[in-house]
């Protein structure tokens, strides 16, 4: 038998990241010869490597994506949205979305989804930041060391166990403005495994969502590791959010969603114009 031929696959030591790929952790299905290194770091991270191309697939924040099109495509599964609901600006008082302004901002990352949006809505460098990492925020903001924080993850969930009150929902501003979900993270995929691999790789990763999907259970058990702060039934309500049917698959509204982020993202001057996106799968 030959031997199987191994990828790296990046994604955050979060639930839903865990809940998504449960099936290939612990070998649920059929991998068509492929094997799997599953390497767990924050988004930020997994940003910066993916501008080096060191990995094979690996989860992206969708503002970073225009950075690494020419070396990767974005699969058209796997994508986390928000609709409706996403990011946080969390602070210890009530604060206005003008009140923020001026003000020095814990973010989790300059190239996260999250950073760029707040961008959108606050005007391009009308804000100080400071990069803290994403598990760090809410004591950071809750000890004084930033006045607002800029939330992702589960924190999301879990920041009013620190005294910290919401000022804004980034996800809900965005709904509000476009009358699309926000397109948060997705997967991407290097083009030099080329176009058969890439189709049947991101197959088998489609694969691993549906499973999940149809062993919420067991899914929810497994990705409970990753789930700092939240029992059983607040992880659950947290991957109900971010693993929905744009995860399974884009579809017309979340690529609408993506290409009009990334359009607004290079008008403010965040990155570079991308023409085509393609989505694998």
């Amino acid at each position: 038998m030959s031997q199987p031929r191994q990828l790296t696959l990046g994604h955050s030591p979060d639930p839903d990241d865990a809940f998504m790929f449960y099936a290939l952790a612990k070998n649920k299905i059929d991998t068509r010869g492929w094997a799997f290194e599953h390497v767990l770091q924050d988004i930020q991270t997994l940003n910066d490597r993916a501008l080096r191309g060191e990995l094979d697939i690996t989860a992206i924040s969708i503002h970073a994506y225009p950075f690494v099109a020419e070396r990767y495509a974005l699969t058209a599964c796997g994508s986390s949205m928000g609709d409706g609901y996403g990011p946080l600006v969390v602070a210890r008082e009530e604060m206005t979305i003008d009140d923020l302004r001026g003000k020095t901002i814990a973010v989790p990352g300059e190239m996260t989804t999250a950073f760029l949006a707040l961008n959108l809505i606050l005007g391009r460098r009308a804000f100080e930041h400071k990069v803290v990492m994403f598990d760090e925020i809410l004591t950071h903001v809750a000890e004084s060391r930033a006045d607002a924080g800029l939330i992702i993850h589960e924190g999301q969930l879990t920041y009013r166990d620190h005294g910290l009150s919401s000022i804004i929902d980034l996800g809900d501003w965005w709904k509000q403005t476009t009358d699309l979900p926000l397109p948060l993270g997705g997967n991407c995929i290097r083009r030099d495994l080329g176009p058969e691999a890439m189709v049947e790789v991101t197959a088998i990763l489609k694969e691993s969502i549906e499973y999940s999907l149809a062993h919420r259970s067991d899914a929810v058990e497994y990705a409970l590791q990753y789930a700092r702060d939240m029992g059983h039934d607040l992880a659950d309500r947290f991957v109900g959010m971010y693993v929905n049917k744009w995860t399974v698959d884009y579809g017309v509204v979340g690529r609408r969603a993506v290409r009009e982020l990334l359009k607004r993202g290079h008008e403010i001057g965040m990155m570079p114009e991308v023409k085509e996106i393609d989505f694998i799968g």
